[in-house]
């Protein structure tokens, strides 16, 4: 393990039912004006606006809405919230949604106290925000973790990017698995994936030597793959359903990823797509993860091969078969939850699209294979 300093600043507030008495005891540490930051409707079709409308009268807030916050959220959107968060003089911002409300307003919270274009600060000062408005979390999605650091991902649509920004940190999350059990399955399954997919990238990225962190982010993956097995077959498991969001919090609250330098050149990848397509995050991982592996198979043959021994349970005379192995165990968990195993499943058959997606691509340093633009185009086509 490399060399690394460790302060968590997120209180965790977990279990089925939890959310109004975290979020009143939480409000009560908070300014009076609360800016309540939520996504396409849902949550006032399925009654939990209300609600949290009331637990924020109930502790004399003044509230200002901000809705609409779409699944890839854009840079106009956050610089919409950062605008009314200044207009009304906004002290707290209450993300109540998934991953794309959440990664928002980390964003929103940066740029309400700066005139400094936040974009430009990270990529042209190659500066980061010091200043930010304090938020919370109320997690009605699990699977990016996104409530557990202060990474964002944004799409930027004028410059055709979806990149990572840093922002925020919540001060709290409020992790009920109950304000999960309103979504389709199918971004149940979806999130459940991303959660695996951040445990995998973080998994093979350096060192590659067996480490205490990577030994725990092993039984996280195995936590992953049984309980999205057991919910699948009974969407009412309340245990598997809990079991899946603190899996989620687990793989982005920087425990597993303590002295790695992760990997994530599959997340880059489909960011690039994703800024192109809209398409579904976890849908995307799904179709280029296998691929992307087989890619790197030679450099990375140690490291998949422990984890078909010790999350697959799949095993072979040698490391070469047994990192065989582990994709093939991967690609057959996919089709076996229904993710799409190919771009055609979700309607991207462009190669030029695809060419930009790997032209735009960020080459992370983590990667145990060096991959370059043009190999990244191969992998993506080999997806179609």
């Amino acid at each position: 393990m490399y060399n690394f300093n460790y302060q968590y600043p997120v209180r965790q507030h977990f279990g089925r039912g939890c959310a109004e008495g975290a979020v009143k005891e939480e409000l009560a540490r908070v300014g009076r004006k609360v800016m309540l930051a939520y996504g396409g409707g849902s949550i006032k079709r399925n009654g939990l606006y209300d609600r949290v409308r009331g637990w924020l009268a109930d502790c004399d807030k003044e509230v200002t809405d901000f809705g609409g916050i779409m699944p890839n959220p854009t840079y106009a959107k956050v610089q919409e919230g950062a605008r009314l968060a200044r207009e009304r003089g906004v002290e707290f911002i209450l993300a109540v949604g998934g991953g794309s409300v959440i990664d928002c307003c980390k964003i929103i919270s940066a740029q309400a106290c700066t005139d400094t274009d936040i974009w430009e600060m990270q990529y042209s000062e190659h500066r980061l925000p010091t200043e930010f408005l304090p938020m919370g979390a109320v997690v009605t999605a699990s699977g990016t973790g996104a409530e557990q650091n202060n990474g964002a991902v944004i799409t930027h649509e004028a410059k055709r990017l979806k990149q990572p920004l840093v922002g925020a940190y919540h001060s709290f999350a409020v992790l009920d698995s109950d304000l999960t059990k309103s979504l389709p399955m199918r971004q149940v399954v979806s999130g459940a994936f991303d959660t695996l997919s951040h445990c995998m990238e973080t998994y093979m990225g350096r060192p590659l030597s067996t480490n205490l962190s990577d030994e725990i982010n092993e039984a996280v993956m195995r936590n992953v793959i049984t309980n999205l097995r057991a919910l699948i077959a009974n969407p009412a498991d309340d245990f598997a359903r809990g079991e899946l969001m603190w899996a989620s919090a687990l793989a982005e609250n920087s425990l597993l990823k303590l002295g790695k330098q992760t990997d994530f050149q599959c997340h880059m990848l489909e960011h690039a797509v994703g800024a192109l397509t809209d398409c579904n995050h976890g849908q995307g991982l799904a179709v280029i993860h296998p691929v992307l592996y087989r890619h790197l198979l030679a450099d990375g043959k140690a490291k998949l091969a422990r984890m078909a021994r010790q999350v697959w349970g799949r095993d072979a005379a040698t490391d070469g078969e047994a990192a065989a192995l582990c994709i093939d165990s991967l690609q057959a968990f996919i089709k076996e939850t229904g993710l799409p195993t190919r771009w055609s499943e979700m309607g991207i058959t462009d190669e030029a699209v695809l060419r930009e997606a790997a032209d735009a691509c960020i080459i992370t340093p983590g990667c145990c294979h060096r991959f370059s633009h043009d190999e990244l185009f191969e992998v993506l086509k080999e997806g179609i």
